[in-house]
Protein backbone atom coordinates (compact mmCIF):
# COMPACT_ATOMS: atom_id res chain seq x y z
CA UNK A 1 0.00 0.00 0.00
CA UNK A 2 1.37 3.42 -0.91
CA UNK A 3 1.38 6.42 1.49
CA UNK A 4 -1.66 8.03 -0.14
CA UNK A 5 -3.66 4.83 0.38
CA UNK A 6 -2.58 4.70 4.02
CA UNK A 7 -3.81 8.27 4.43
CA UNK A 8 -7.23 7.42 2.99
CA UNK A 9 -7.61 4.10 4.84
CA UNK A 10 -6.80 5.64 8.23
CA UNK A 11 -9.51 8.31 8.00
CA UNK A 12 -12.37 6.25 9.56
CA UNK A 13 -10.19 5.29 12.53
CA UNK A 14 -9.03 8.88 13.09
CA UNK A 15 -12.61 10.18 12.97
CA UNK A 16 -13.72 7.47 15.42
CA UNK A 17 -10.87 8.38 17.78
CA UNK A 18 -11.97 12.02 17.52
CA UNK A 19 -15.53 11.12 18.49
CA UNK A 20 -14.25 9.23 21.52
CA UNK A 21 -12.05 12.16 22.54
CA UNK A 22 -14.95 14.62 22.28
CA UNK A 23 -17.22 12.38 24.35
CA UNK A 24 -14.70 12.53 27.17
CA UNK A 25 -14.00 16.23 26.62
CA UNK A 26 -17.68 17.07 27.12
CA UNK A 27 -17.66 15.31 30.47
CA UNK A 28 -15.16 16.18 33.21
CA UNK A 29 -11.83 14.75 32.02
CA UNK A 30 -9.50 13.60 34.76
CA UNK A 31 -5.80 12.98 34.30
CA UNK A 32 -2.79 11.22 35.75
CA UNK A 33 0.86 12.24 35.61
CA UNK A 34 3.31 10.09 33.68
CA UNK A 35 6.88 9.48 34.82
CA UNK A 36 8.07 12.52 32.88
CA UNK A 37 5.52 14.74 34.65
CA UNK A 38 3.27 15.22 31.62
CA UNK A 39 -0.47 14.57 31.94
CA UNK A 40 -2.34 11.66 30.37
CA UNK A 41 -6.12 11.26 30.21
CA UNK A 42 -8.58 8.51 29.37
CA UNK A 43 -8.97 10.22 26.01
CA UNK A 44 -5.27 9.63 25.24
CA UNK A 45 -5.68 5.94 26.06
CA UNK A 46 -8.89 5.34 24.11
CA UNK A 47 -7.63 7.24 21.08
CA UNK A 48 -4.42 5.19 21.20
CA UNK A 49 -6.40 1.94 21.22
CA UNK A 50 -8.48 2.90 18.16
CA UNK A 51 -5.51 4.12 16.12
CA UNK A 52 -3.38 1.12 17.07
CA UNK A 53 -6.18 -1.18 15.89
CA UNK A 54 -6.43 0.69 12.60
CA UNK A 55 -2.69 0.50 11.97
CA UNK A 56 -2.61 -3.22 12.75
CA UNK A 57 -5.35 -3.80 10.17
CA UNK A 58 -3.96 -1.50 7.49
CA UNK A 59 -0.20 -1.91 7.90
CA UNK A 60 0.54 -4.90 10.15
CA UNK A 61 4.19 -5.10 9.07
CA UNK A 62 5.14 -1.48 9.75
CA UNK A 63 6.50 -0.56 13.19
CA UNK A 64 4.50 1.98 15.23
CA UNK A 65 6.17 4.36 17.67
CA UNK A 66 3.51 6.02 19.81
CA UNK A 67 3.68 8.45 22.71
CA UNK A 68 1.37 6.31 24.83
CA UNK A 69 3.15 3.03 24.08
CA UNK A 70 6.21 3.41 26.29
CA UNK A 71 7.64 0.06 25.19
CA UNK A 72 7.92 1.39 21.63
CA UNK A 73 10.20 4.24 22.71
CA UNK A 74 13.16 1.91 23.14
CA UNK A 75 12.91 0.44 19.66
CA UNK A 76 15.40 1.34 16.98
CA UNK A 77 13.63 3.00 14.07
CA UNK A 78 13.15 0.96 10.93
CA UNK A 79 13.52 2.33 7.41
CA UNK A 80 9.75 2.85 7.43
CA UNK A 81 7.70 3.46 10.59
CA UNK A 82 4.69 5.32 11.94
CA UNK A 83 4.83 8.04 14.59
CA UNK A 84 1.61 8.52 16.56
CA UNK A 85 0.40 11.00 19.14
CA UNK A 86 -3.19 10.00 19.96
CA UNK A 87 -3.86 13.32 21.72
CA UNK A 88 -1.48 16.20 21.17
CA UNK A 89 -2.19 19.26 23.30
CA UNK A 90 -3.35 17.36 26.39
CA UNK A 91 -2.93 20.49 28.51
CA UNK A 92 -5.34 22.39 26.24
CA UNK A 93 -7.71 19.41 26.45
CA UNK A 94 -7.66 19.41 30.26
CA UNK A 95 -7.84 23.19 30.67
CA UNK A 96 -10.93 23.48 28.44
CA UNK A 97 -10.10 27.03 27.42
CA UNK A 98 -12.77 26.90 24.74
CA UNK A 99 -10.34 27.01 21.82
CA UNK A 100 -10.15 23.26 21.16
CA UNK A 101 -6.51 23.29 20.06
CA UNK A 102 -5.81 19.59 20.58
CA UNK A 103 -5.18 17.09 17.83
CA UNK A 104 -4.65 13.50 16.76
CA UNK A 105 -1.34 13.06 14.91
CA UNK A 106 -0.26 10.21 12.65
CA UNK A 107 2.81 10.29 10.39
CA UNK A 108 4.59 7.82 8.16
CA UNK A 109 8.39 8.14 8.15
CA UNK A 110 10.60 6.78 5.39
CA UNK A 111 14.40 7.02 5.48
CA UNK A 112 14.19 9.73 8.14
CA UNK A 113 11.69 11.92 6.27
CA UNK A 114 7.96 12.40 7.00
CA UNK A 115 6.15 11.39 3.80
CA UNK A 116 2.53 11.25 5.01
CA UNK A 117 0.71 13.04 7.81
CA UNK A 118 -2.74 13.38 9.37
CA UNK A 119 -3.65 16.06 11.92
CA UNK A 120 -7.24 16.08 13.19
CA UNK A 121 -8.63 18.68 15.59
CA UNK A 122 -12.00 17.14 16.57
CA UNK A 123 -13.23 20.11 18.62
CA UNK A 124 -12.66 22.39 15.62
CA UNK A 125 -13.83 19.80 13.08
CA UNK A 126 -10.68 20.43 11.07
CA UNK A 127 -8.93 17.53 9.38
CA UNK A 128 -5.57 18.15 7.70
CA UNK A 129 -3.82 15.50 5.66
CA UNK A 130 -0.91 15.48 3.28
CA UNK A 131 1.37 13.18 1.35
CA UNK A 132 4.64 14.01 -0.38
CA UNK A 133 4.18 14.14 -4.18
CA UNK A 134 0.38 14.16 -3.75
CA UNK A 135 -0.16 17.49 -1.95
CA UNK A 136 -1.99 18.61 1.20
CA UNK A 137 -5.66 19.18 2.01
CA UNK A 138 -7.92 20.54 4.73
CA UNK A 139 -11.26 18.85 5.28
CA UNK A 140 -13.63 21.26 7.01
CA UNK A 141 -17.45 21.37 7.05
CA UNK A 142 -17.64 18.48 4.61
CA UNK A 143 -15.42 20.12 1.99
CA UNK A 144 -11.91 18.92 1.14
CA UNK A 145 -9.79 21.74 -0.25
CA UNK A 146 -6.20 21.74 -1.42
CA UNK A 147 -3.93 23.88 0.75
CA UNK A 148 -0.64 25.59 -0.06
CA UNK A 149 1.81 27.69 1.86
CA UNK A 150 1.52 31.44 1.36
CA UNK A 151 2.52 32.51 -2.15
CA UNK A 152 3.58 35.94 -0.95
CA UNK A 153 7.12 36.86 0.04
CA UNK A 154 7.25 40.22 1.77
CA UNK A 155 9.07 41.97 4.58
CA UNK A 156 6.17 41.27 6.94
CA UNK A 157 6.59 37.77 8.35
CA UNK A 158 3.78 36.22 10.40
CA UNK A 159 4.98 33.63 12.90
CA UNK A 160 3.11 31.01 14.86
CA UNK A 161 4.36 29.94 18.28
CA UNK A 162 3.48 27.61 21.11
CA UNK A 163 0.83 28.73 23.56
CA UNK A 164 2.10 26.59 26.45
CA UNK A 165 5.85 26.38 25.76
CA UNK A 166 7.09 29.77 24.52
CA UNK A 167 10.67 30.31 25.73
CA UNK A 168 13.32 33.01 25.70
CA UNK A 169 15.18 31.50 22.72
CA UNK A 170 12.02 31.63 20.60
CA UNK A 171 11.30 35.17 21.73
CA UNK A 172 14.87 36.17 20.84
CA UNK A 173 14.58 34.55 17.40
CA UNK A 174 11.37 36.48 16.73
CA UNK A 175 13.10 39.71 17.75
CA UNK A 176 16.24 39.00 15.70
CA UNK A 177 14.15 38.26 12.62
CA UNK A 178 11.99 41.37 13.11
CA UNK A 179 8.76 39.39 13.37
CA UNK A 180 6.02 41.81 14.38
CA UNK A 181 2.99 39.51 14.28
CA UNK A 182 2.75 36.21 16.14
CA UNK A 183 -0.19 33.82 16.36
CA UNK A 184 -0.28 31.69 19.52
CA UNK A 185 -1.89 28.28 19.25
CA UNK A 186 -1.43 24.84 20.80
CA UNK A 187 -0.55 21.39 19.42
CA UNK A 188 0.50 20.48 15.88
CA UNK A 189 -1.97 23.01 14.45
CA UNK A 190 0.99 25.40 14.30
CA UNK A 191 2.38 23.46 11.34
CA UNK A 192 -1.06 23.47 9.71
CA UNK A 193 -1.36 27.26 9.90
CA UNK A 194 1.91 27.55 8.02
CA UNK A 195 0.79 24.87 5.56
CA UNK A 196 -2.44 26.68 4.68
CA UNK A 197 -0.79 30.09 4.37
CA UNK A 198 -2.13 31.73 7.54
CA UNK A 199 1.42 32.03 8.89
CA UNK A 200 4.88 32.07 7.34
CA UNK A 201 7.12 30.46 9.95
CA UNK A 202 7.05 28.35 13.11
CA UNK A 203 10.25 28.61 15.20
CA UNK A 204 10.63 26.10 18.04
CA UNK A 205 13.49 25.97 20.52
CA UNK A 206 11.86 24.28 23.53
CA UNK A 207 11.87 20.46 23.58
CA UNK A 208 9.46 18.37 21.53
CA UNK A 209 9.20 14.70 20.69
CA UNK A 210 9.07 13.36 17.16
CA UNK A 211 5.43 12.25 17.51
CA UNK A 212 4.56 15.88 18.35
CA UNK A 213 5.87 17.20 15.05
CA UNK A 214 6.04 14.51 12.34
CA UNK A 215 2.43 14.64 11.12
CA UNK A 216 2.31 18.43 10.90
CA UNK A 217 5.77 18.44 9.34
CA UNK A 218 4.61 16.02 6.60
CA UNK A 219 1.58 18.18 5.85
CA UNK A 220 3.71 21.33 5.69
CA UNK A 221 6.24 19.74 3.34
CA UNK A 222 3.38 18.41 1.17
CA UNK A 223 1.97 21.96 0.99
CA UNK A 224 5.27 23.44 -0.23
CA UNK A 225 7.06 24.21 3.04
CA UNK A 226 10.37 23.18 4.54
CA UNK A 227 11.63 22.28 8.03
CA UNK A 228 15.24 22.86 9.05
CA UNK A 229 17.22 22.60 12.26
CA UNK A 230 18.18 25.87 13.93
CA UNK A 231 21.59 25.35 12.29
CA UNK A 232 19.96 25.16 8.83
CA UNK A 233 20.57 21.43 8.35
CA UNK A 234 18.08 18.75 7.32
CA UNK A 235 15.52 17.93 10.03
CA UNK A 236 15.25 14.15 10.24
CA UNK A 237 13.27 11.57 12.22
CA UNK A 238 14.36 8.42 14.00
CA UNK A 239 16.72 10.29 16.32
CA UNK A 240 17.92 8.98 19.69
CA UNK A 241 14.96 8.52 22.06
CA UNK A 242 12.83 10.22 19.35
CA UNK A 243 13.77 13.59 20.84
CA UNK A 244 13.75 16.70 18.67
CA UNK A 245 16.19 19.55 18.83
CA UNK A 246 15.34 23.15 17.86
CA UNK A 247 13.83 23.66 14.42
CA UNK A 248 12.40 26.31 12.12
CA UNK A 249 9.40 25.40 9.94
CA UNK A 250 9.12 27.73 6.94
CA UNK A 251 6.19 28.17 4.60
CA UNK A 252 8.47 29.01 1.68
CA UNK A 253 11.96 27.60 1.11
CA UNK A 254 13.10 31.03 -0.11
CA UNK A 255 12.12 32.70 3.16
CA UNK A 256 14.56 30.75 5.29
CA UNK A 257 17.46 32.19 3.31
Amino acid sequence: MNPADFMKSLTPFVLEAGQRIMRIYKSVPTFELKNDGSPVTQADKESEDIIALGLRKIAPNIEVISEENVLSHGKRPAERFFLVDPLDGTKEFINKNGEGNFTINIALIENGSPIMGIVYAPALKKYFHGCISHGAWELSNGSDKRIHTSPHISNKIVAVASRSHIDKETKQWLTDNKVKETISIGSSLKFCLVANGEADVYPRFSPTMEWDTAAGDAILRSAGGIVKTANDTVFVYGKKKYLNGPFIAWGKPLLHR
